[in-house]
Order: C-alpha cells, then structure tokens, then sequence
C-alpha cells in the first residue's frame, strides 16, 4: 500500500539523515490523517491506493502554485526547496499524459458529442475530465480544448 510505503519512507530518511526527504514523507504523512480524520475515519487507518494517490496531487499541485508564487517574488530560495518536494511526491504520481495524446482525445470526444461551436465547450471539458481524470492535468485538458474552437 502507498500508506505504507510512506510510513516506511520517513523511516528511510530518518536513517539517511535526509532532512529534504524526510520533510516531504512527513508533509505526505500528515495530509494522509488529515484526509483520514476529514473522511471520519481513525487517524490510525489507512487510505486506499486511490485516495493516497489524490492527497498525494493535490499536495504536488500546491507545490506547483508554491513554485509559481515564489518565482514571481524573486524568492530563488523557497523555490528550489519546493521543486525539490515536488520531485519527490512525483515519484508516487503515475505518468501523466502529455498534451498531444491529450488533443487527439480531445478532437475524438469532439466528434463523438457532435460539438460544432464554442458554445458547448464547457461540455466538452467536463466529459474529457470524466474520462481523463487522474491521468493528465486539468490544464493541459483546458489548452487542448482552446486550441480546438
């Protein structure tokens, strides 16, 4: 189990003596009981593959917007200490797909639905999201729709 896998990896890092490691197994381990304790769940429980694997993006997906605000302030420092994160919880994450896989899905459903203007684009998005969720990124979906109409 990932759950697991975390545990043992704070452990690891605590061996290692790896602070930047060790921060991130403990950001992961503590959005777990969060998760837990939000689902009414015992804090001792653990999560499945699939929820795990949903804290474990939405915390990569914070690190992103961490990166971008440190980047626009011109705090070089923070931001190397994010990506370093992030790298790490993009080792628990599944590949992605990248945005011209995501365009060719995209023109399918297009045609699929019959979506011949603009109008429906909000259609569009939301069926791709259905079908894509988990395996690419919200906005690469949303750019592929755009380049489409």
């Amino acid at each position: 189990m990932l759950h697991e896998q975390i545990k043992n990896g704070i452990k690891e890092a605590m061996m290692a003596r790896d602070a930047l490691k060790l921060k991130a197994f403990r950001a992961m381990s503590a959005a777990f009981t969060n998760e837990l304790v939000a689902k009414n769940k015992k804090p001792q429980d653990f999560l499945t593959d699939e929820e795990a694997l949903a804290v474990i993006t939405r915390l990569a997906k914070q690190r992103k917007d961490s990166i971008d605000q440190f980047t626009k302030g011109g705090r070089e420092d923070l931001v190397k200490e994010e990506v370093s994160e992030l790298e790490i919880f993009e080792t628990f994450l599944p590949k992605l797909m990248e945005k011209d896989e995501v365009l060719k899905i995209a023109q399918a459903k297009k045609e699929e639905l019959g979506i011949q203007d603009a109008t429906k684009k909000g259609m569009l998005m939301a069926a791709l999201m259905k079908d894509l969720k988990g395996k690419t990124d919200g906005g690469v979906v949303k750019e592929a729709v755009d380049s489409l109409f």
